[in-house]
């Protein structure tokens, strides 16, 4: 394909996906309550694009693609949001065999400690710290796929990623799951998981295929490959020390911090139909977790720890080569 027909293809792409943003917001915006199904599943997960718990993914997704030749980083994103859509799709198949809305956070702090681990795992990876190859590779993915190393990590990256928020007490998120769990049908729970996680993906995607567009040279991209790649890695470190963190101490931590408070306060004020509640919080009994001062030390302590050990890799190179 050649680059002009594939920049009518992501022009085209881009209209339909901000067409169906914007149908989604009106219809979210003007419906008069929750009413349980696909439509609710899907715009709860557009939703949560704006939320503080979610948003940093635009800052892993983007510059993804964009380290890439076009073709191969629109792929990438792809395979990240198919990635995020198998994580809510088996969240949803999870709580409707199980049929009890508490079960949930009985699963959420084992996925979030693992999904955080499997990105600060990629991101020292990226930094060349340690050599990391998925265990499976050799021996269940085809030799087509086991070529394409950056396809397979894109996936993985989407699944573990994508239990990113899932914590985060948005009012329709909650109805949503609190449905399946009352249904009880692995079926339904497993559809409207992905047609969630689908939702989800939408707006990551119409931000991918922007910066794309945006890109007029991709000699450009190719002059500061190497500042991308550091700058992919440093977000997946950040962001899964970040998960990692919500699954050790729960909520607590960021929800008290200024930085939440003031961004889901402007939700409140702007758009109070999807800003986190503390009602809902309250009334599921969802444990706050530990604050306080601790939560922060480990945060920086790991972040800091991988910034020391680049720091000493990047000398120890340095030495080598004079």
């Amino acid at each position: 394909m050649n680059q002009k027909i594939f920049k009518i293809w992501l022009v085209f792409s881009a209209f339909v996906l901000l067409s169906v943003i914007a149908i989604a917001a009106f219809s979210f915006m003007t419906s008069t309550e929750f009413i349980p199904g696909y439509s609710l599943a899907f715009i709860a997960g557009l939703s949560m694009i704006v939320l503080p718990c979610t948003f940093p993914l635009v800052f892993i997704i983007v510059p993804l693609a964009l380290s890439r030749e076009k073709g191969k980083g629109l792929m990438m994103a792809l395979l990240f949001g198919l990635g995020l859509i198998v994580t809510f799709t088996i969240y949803g198949v999870v709580l409707g065999w199980l049929g009890g809305f508490v079960a949930l956070y009985k699963i959420v702090s084992a996925m979030l400690l693992l999904g955080g681990v499997a990105a600060l795992f990629f991101g020292i990876s990226e930094l060349g710290l340690v050599k990391f190859k998925l265990p499976f590779k050799q021996t269940i993915l085809p030799q087509s796929l086991q070529r394409k190393n950056d396809y397979v990590r894109s996936f993985f990256l989407g699944f573990f990623l994508g239990n990113a928020g899932v914590g985060c007490p948005n009012p329709a998120f909650y109805i949503l799951f609190g449905y399946v769990a009352t249904v009880g049908i692995p079926e339904v729970g497993a559809s409207l998981g992905a047609v969630h996680g689908l939702g989800r993906v939408v707006p990551l995607l119409f931000l991918v295929v922007l910066a794309i567009l945006g890109v007029n040279a991709m000699s450009k991209v190719s002059e500061y490959q190497e500042r991308v790649k550091r700058w992919v890695s440093w977000a997946l470190v950040a962001l899964g020390a970040f998960i990692f963190n919500y699954g050790m101490f729960g909520m607590a931590w960021f929800e008290d911090s200024i930085i939440h408070q003031s961004w889901n306060r402007a939700l409140e004020l702007a758009f109070p139909r999807i800003a986190e509640s503390s009602a809902i919080e309250s009334s599921l009994s969802i444990p706050p977790g530990e604050g306080g001062i601790i939560p922060w030390i480990v945060f920086g302590g790991i972040i800091g720890i991988i910034i020391l050990w680049d720091a000493m890799r990047s000398r120890s190179k340095n030495k080598k080569e004079i």
